[in-house]
Protein backbone atom coordinates (compact mmCIF):
# COMPACT_ATOMS: atom_id res chain seq x y z
CA UNK A 1 0.00 0.00 0.00
CA UNK A 2 1.62 3.22 -0.98
CA UNK A 3 2.21 6.04 1.34
CA UNK A 4 -0.14 9.27 1.41
CA UNK A 5 1.42 12.13 -1.68
CA UNK A 6 2.77 15.13 0.60
CA UNK A 7 0.93 18.41 0.04
CA UNK A 8 1.65 20.69 -2.00
CA UNK A 9 3.23 24.07 0.32
CA UNK A 10 0.96 27.01 0.64
CA UNK A 11 1.51 29.72 -1.87
CA UNK A 12 3.81 32.78 -0.58
CA UNK A 13 1.70 36.03 -1.72
CA UNK A 14 4.03 39.33 -1.10
CA UNK A 15 1.80 42.57 -0.99
CA UNK A 16 3.31 45.68 -2.30
CA UNK A 17 7.26 44.58 -1.81
CA UNK A 18 9.89 47.47 -1.91
CA UNK A 19 13.10 45.70 -2.49
CA UNK A 20 14.50 42.98 -5.10
CA UNK A 21 17.20 42.20 -2.28
CA UNK A 22 13.49 41.15 -0.01
CA UNK A 23 12.03 39.03 -2.13
CA UNK A 24 15.56 37.25 -3.23
CA UNK A 25 15.85 36.50 0.77
CA UNK A 26 12.16 35.46 0.56
CA UNK A 27 12.74 33.47 -2.25
CA UNK A 28 15.96 31.71 -1.04
CA UNK A 29 14.02 30.62 2.61
CA UNK A 30 11.33 29.41 0.86
CA UNK A 31 13.59 26.88 -1.11
CA UNK A 32 14.98 26.26 2.31
CA UNK A 33 11.71 24.82 3.60
CA UNK A 34 10.36 23.26 0.79
CA UNK A 35 8.29 26.22 -0.66
CA UNK A 36 8.17 27.12 -4.24
CA UNK A 37 5.32 29.17 -5.56
CA UNK A 38 5.72 32.71 -4.79
CA UNK A 39 3.08 35.65 -5.41
CA UNK A 40 3.59 39.56 -5.84
CA UNK A 41 1.12 41.96 -5.90
CA UNK A 42 2.22 45.30 -7.32
CA UNK A 43 6.23 45.38 -6.82
CA UNK A 44 7.30 48.82 -6.35
CA UNK A 45 9.83 48.60 -8.81
CA UNK A 46 8.20 45.90 -11.43
CA UNK A 47 8.88 42.66 -12.34
CA UNK A 48 11.59 40.76 -12.88
CA UNK A 49 14.62 42.57 -11.05
CA UNK A 50 17.94 41.16 -11.04
CA UNK A 51 18.97 41.90 -7.86
CA UNK A 52 16.30 39.56 -6.18
CA UNK A 53 18.68 36.80 -8.11
CA UNK A 54 21.16 37.57 -6.85
CA UNK A 55 20.41 37.37 -3.74
CA UNK A 56 18.59 34.17 -3.69
CA UNK A 57 21.92 32.26 -3.10
CA UNK A 58 20.31 30.41 -5.99
CA UNK A 59 17.07 29.77 -5.19
CA UNK A 60 16.02 30.69 -8.93
CA UNK A 61 13.18 27.81 -9.37
CA UNK A 62 10.70 29.91 -6.88
CA UNK A 63 11.73 33.29 -8.90
CA UNK A 64 11.92 31.97 -12.32
CA UNK A 65 7.81 30.85 -11.41
CA UNK A 66 7.02 34.15 -9.68
CA UNK A 67 3.45 35.74 -10.94
CA UNK A 68 2.66 39.42 -10.41
CA UNK A 69 -0.93 40.27 -9.43
CA UNK A 70 -2.41 43.76 -9.51
CA UNK A 71 -4.45 43.13 -6.35
CA UNK A 72 -4.21 40.86 -3.31
CA UNK A 73 -7.97 39.67 -3.99
CA UNK A 74 -6.46 38.88 -7.82
CA UNK A 75 -3.55 37.10 -6.40
CA UNK A 76 -5.48 34.96 -4.12
CA UNK A 77 -8.67 34.44 -5.89
CA UNK A 78 -8.01 30.59 -6.65
CA UNK A 79 -7.01 30.35 -3.08
CA UNK A 80 -9.57 28.70 -0.40
CA UNK A 81 -7.93 29.58 3.15
CA UNK A 82 -5.17 32.03 3.49
CA UNK A 83 -3.78 33.74 6.33
CA UNK A 84 -2.66 37.39 6.88
CA UNK A 85 0.26 37.86 8.73
CA UNK A 86 0.70 40.76 11.01
CA UNK A 87 2.43 42.08 14.26
CA UNK A 88 0.21 44.78 14.69
CA UNK A 89 -3.39 44.91 16.30
CA UNK A 90 -6.12 45.50 13.72
CA UNK A 91 -10.03 46.69 13.35
CA UNK A 92 -10.84 43.35 12.51
CA UNK A 93 -12.91 40.37 14.40
CA UNK A 94 -10.96 37.50 13.36
CA UNK A 95 -9.46 34.65 14.41
CA UNK A 96 -5.59 35.14 15.46
CA UNK A 97 -3.22 32.27 15.31
CA UNK A 98 0.34 31.60 15.93
CA UNK A 99 2.65 30.65 12.76
CA UNK A 100 2.30 26.81 14.35
CA UNK A 101 -1.46 26.92 14.48
CA UNK A 102 -1.77 27.80 11.36
CA UNK A 103 0.51 25.98 9.63
CA UNK A 104 -1.38 22.80 11.06
CA UNK A 105 -4.90 24.34 9.51
CA UNK A 106 -3.46 25.23 6.14
CA UNK A 107 -1.67 21.45 6.64
CA UNK A 108 -5.25 20.06 6.81
CA UNK A 109 -7.19 22.25 4.08
CA UNK A 110 -4.10 21.35 1.51
CA UNK A 111 -4.19 18.20 1.90
CA UNK A 112 -7.97 17.70 1.71
CA UNK A 113 -7.48 19.20 -1.89
CA UNK A 114 -8.03 23.10 -0.75
CA UNK A 115 -4.97 26.12 -2.04
CA UNK A 116 -4.04 27.69 0.53
CA UNK A 117 -1.82 30.47 1.24
CA UNK A 118 -0.15 33.14 3.37
CA UNK A 119 -0.43 36.69 2.61
CA UNK A 120 2.18 38.97 3.80
CA UNK A 121 2.79 42.62 3.55
CA UNK A 122 5.46 45.19 2.27
CA UNK A 123 8.23 46.30 4.04
CA UNK A 124 7.27 49.77 5.51
CA UNK A 125 3.37 49.89 6.02
CA UNK A 126 2.36 45.95 6.05
CA UNK A 127 -0.81 44.83 5.37
CA UNK A 128 -4.51 47.02 4.89
CA UNK A 129 -7.01 46.00 6.64
CA UNK A 130 -9.46 45.70 3.79
CA UNK A 131 -6.63 42.97 2.45
CA UNK A 132 -6.71 41.17 5.67
CA UNK A 133 -10.36 41.22 5.40
CA UNK A 134 -9.79 39.01 2.09
CA UNK A 135 -8.58 36.42 4.24
CA UNK A 136 -9.52 33.85 6.92
CA UNK A 137 -8.06 34.42 9.76
CA UNK A 138 -4.01 36.34 10.96
CA UNK A 139 -1.00 34.49 12.05
CA UNK A 140 0.82 36.55 14.05
CA UNK A 141 4.44 35.54 15.90
CA UNK A 142 4.89 35.56 19.36
CA UNK A 143 7.65 37.91 19.62
CA UNK A 144 9.19 39.88 22.14
CA UNK A 145 6.81 43.21 22.40
CA UNK A 146 9.81 45.52 23.19
CA UNK A 147 11.09 45.34 19.77
CA UNK A 148 8.28 43.48 17.27
CA UNK A 149 10.14 44.07 14.00
CA UNK A 150 11.05 41.22 11.78
CA UNK A 151 12.14 42.02 8.61
CA UNK A 152 10.00 39.66 5.85
CA UNK A 153 12.40 36.99 5.07
CA UNK A 154 12.30 36.71 8.74
CA UNK A 155 8.44 36.39 8.73
CA UNK A 156 8.61 34.30 5.69
CA UNK A 157 11.07 32.24 7.21
CA UNK A 158 9.31 30.83 10.74
CA UNK A 159 6.29 30.71 8.99
CA UNK A 160 7.66 27.90 6.63
CA UNK A 161 9.62 26.24 9.04
CA UNK A 162 6.31 25.29 11.09
CA UNK A 163 5.08 24.10 7.80
CA UNK A 164 8.22 22.08 7.36
CA UNK A 165 7.76 20.71 10.57
CA UNK A 166 4.74 19.01 9.70
CA UNK A 167 6.38 17.54 6.25
CA UNK A 168 9.21 16.26 7.94
CA UNK A 169 9.45 16.23 12.44
CA UNK A 170 13.29 15.11 12.25
CA UNK A 171 16.61 15.59 11.48
CA UNK A 172 17.87 15.50 8.03
CA UNK A 173 19.37 11.90 7.15
CA UNK A 174 22.70 12.71 7.47
CA UNK A 175 22.57 14.02 10.82
CA UNK A 176 20.62 10.32 12.19
CA UNK A 177 23.15 8.00 9.99
CA UNK A 178 25.81 7.05 12.26
CA UNK A 179 28.64 4.10 13.20
CA UNK A 180 26.07 1.61 14.75
CA UNK A 181 26.63 0.90 18.69
CA UNK A 182 29.56 -1.52 19.77
CA UNK A 183 28.75 -4.91 20.71
CA UNK A 184 28.06 -6.30 24.29
CA UNK A 185 31.37 -8.15 24.05
CA UNK A 186 33.69 -4.87 23.21
CA UNK A 187 31.52 -2.93 25.94
CA UNK A 188 32.16 -5.47 28.73
CA UNK A 189 35.62 -5.88 27.55
CA UNK A 190 35.73 -1.84 27.75
CA UNK A 191 34.06 -2.11 31.70
CA UNK A 192 36.24 -4.60 32.98
CA UNK A 193 39.31 -2.56 31.80
CA UNK A 194 38.57 0.17 33.45
CA UNK A 195 37.89 -1.68 36.58
CA UNK A 196 40.61 -3.23 36.75
CA UNK A 197 42.64 -0.20 36.44
CA UNK A 198 40.63 1.51 39.16
CA UNK A 199 40.65 -1.21 40.98
CA UNK A 200 44.73 -0.79 40.88
CA UNK A 201 44.21 3.00 41.52
CA UNK A 202 42.52 2.40 44.98
CA UNK A 203 39.28 4.05 43.63
CA UNK A 204 37.12 1.20 44.83
CA UNK A 205 37.09 1.76 48.39
CA UNK A 206 35.38 0.78 50.61
CA UNK A 207 35.72 -2.66 49.37
CA UNK A 208 32.01 -3.97 49.90
CA UNK A 209 30.85 -1.31 47.90
CA UNK A 210 32.68 -2.37 44.69
CA UNK A 211 29.87 -4.01 43.14
CA UNK A 212 27.36 -1.25 43.39
CA UNK A 213 30.09 1.37 42.25
CA UNK A 214 31.26 -1.25 38.88
CA UNK A 215 27.13 -1.12 38.25
CA UNK A 216 26.76 2.69 38.38
CA UNK A 217 29.30 2.86 36.14
CA UNK A 218 28.59 0.20 33.45
CA UNK A 219 25.10 2.05 33.44
CA UNK A 220 26.47 5.67 32.73
CA UNK A 221 28.75 4.58 30.17
CA UNK A 222 26.25 2.10 28.87
CA UNK A 223 23.84 5.38 27.91
CA UNK A 224 26.43 6.99 25.84
CA UNK A 225 25.31 4.56 23.16
CA UNK A 226 29.23 3.90 22.22
CA UNK A 227 30.95 2.42 18.74
CA UNK A 228 33.15 0.20 18.03
CA UNK A 229 35.45 2.89 17.61
CA UNK A 230 34.42 5.02 20.54
CA UNK A 231 34.97 1.64 22.59
CA UNK A 232 38.35 1.65 20.73
CA UNK A 233 39.01 5.38 22.13
CA UNK A 234 37.64 5.17 25.50
CA UNK A 235 40.43 1.84 26.07
CA UNK A 236 43.22 3.67 24.69
CA UNK A 237 42.39 6.74 27.62
CA UNK A 238 42.29 4.40 30.12
CA UNK A 239 45.84 2.69 29.31
CA UNK A 240 47.21 5.83 28.72
CA UNK A 241 46.12 7.28 32.38
CA UNK A 242 47.01 4.29 33.57
CA UNK A 243 50.48 3.80 31.71
CA UNK A 244 50.91 7.42 33.39
CA UNK A 245 49.99 6.43 36.79
CA UNK A 246 52.65 3.78 36.33
CA UNK A 247 55.66 6.34 35.43
CA UNK A 248 54.31 8.70 38.67
CA UNK A 249 55.00 5.63 40.77
CA UNK A 250 58.04 4.55 39.48
CA UNK A 251 59.24 8.36 40.01
CA UNK A 252 58.35 8.31 43.38
CA UNK A 253 59.89 4.84 44.45
CA UNK A 254 63.19 6.24 42.70
CA UNK A 255 62.91 9.48 44.83
CA UNK A 256 62.35 7.06 47.77
CA UNK A 257 65.38 5.47 47.10
CA UNK A 258 67.50 7.79 46.29
CA UNK A 259 66.38 9.38 50.08
CA UNK A 260 64.24 12.55 48.75
CA UNK A 261 61.12 13.29 50.08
Amino acid sequence: MSEPATPTPPVIILDKPQLADNIGAVARVMANFGLSELRLVSPRDGWPQDRAWATASGADWVLDGVKVFDSVAEAIADLNTVFSTTARPRETRMPVRTPRESARLLYDDRASGLGVGLLFGGERAGLETTDIALTQGITTIPIDPRHHSLNLAQAVAINAYEWRTLILDAPPPRFREGDPPASNDLLVGMYEHLETELEAGGFFHPPEKKRSMSQNLRVMLGRAGFSAQEVATFRGVIHALAKGRGRLLARMAAKHEAGET
